[in-house]
């Protein structure tokens, strides 16, 4: 039997600002973001100086940032999408590197039980491998990234729940018809050697079950990686 949606809040009202740069991927300061996971991150996070103080914990969460992008070899461009709670303010990127000016656009939108809407994200596919300790006891599991189409279809039903399960996002969706498409794994040299975060961006349609759940997982993202341009749920 399908869980039924949390009663009591009918509504939820989200409000964002999104930048969208269109920036030209034969930049030296473009390229570097390209192959390096940490400078993109960089790139995305020098819209947002001075909201918090340096070395601030968390404070990318603290912003609500969070980022996509997609590259078009043929054009060169990389067309950048942020999200964030907070103005973003793009005078750091050298005027050379931008294609054009960046578009900033407030959203705000009221989400209902019901509604029906088309999604976009890319997000970091993982699932916990058991592992058994020296003891022979089990251990923690070691986080693993999915790296097919079923896999991560997998890992879409334990976001958006099945029969037996509820949806982790206020949303639910049927596994079957999303669209997957496995994206180049991202990394980072030294000194984040290491670091490589396997992709894959999903498509379709859900329906809001829980508009208060569904505009958390809209502010604060989805699944692992949300510092490294994963996680970010786009609708219309």
């Amino acid at each position: 039997m399908k869980h039924p949606p949390r009663t009591g809040t009918t509504t939820a009202r989200f409000v964002a600002t999104h930048s969208v740069l269109t920036l030209d991927a034969r930049h030296p300061y473009v390229a570097k973001s390209l192959i390096d996971a940490h400078d993109m991150h960089r790139t995305v996070m020098s819209g947002f100086q001075g909201w918090i103080d340096d070395g601030s914990r968390d404070a990318r969460a603290q912003m609500g940032v969070l980022s996509t992008w997609a590259l078009d070899l043929k054009a060169a461009a990389l067309v950048l999408v942020v999200q964030s709670k907070v103005a973003a303010d793009w005078a750091n990127i050298p005027k050379a590197a931008l294609r054009n000016a960046p578009h900033l656009i407030t959203v705000d939108r009221t989400f209902r039980t019901g509604d029906t809407l088309s999604f976009r994200t890319v997000v970091n596919p993982t699932y916990s491998k058991p592992r058994t300790g020296p003891d022979g006891q089990k251990a923690r599991g070691q986080r693993v990234a999915h790296t097919k189409p079923d896999g991560v279809r997998k890992w879409c039903a334990r976001l958006f729940g099945t029969a037996d399960t509820p949806s982790r996002v206020g949303a639910s969706a049927d596994p079957d018809t999303i669209s997957v498409r496995m994206l180049p794994a991202v990394s980072s040299p030294a000194p984040h050697r290491g670091l490589k975060i396997a992709r894959a961006e999903l498509r379709g349609q859900l329906t809001v079950t829980d508009p208060v759940a569904f505009v958390t997982a809209l502010s604060d993202g989805i699944g692992h990686a949300r510092a490294y341009s994963c996680g970010l749920l786009l609708t219309r």
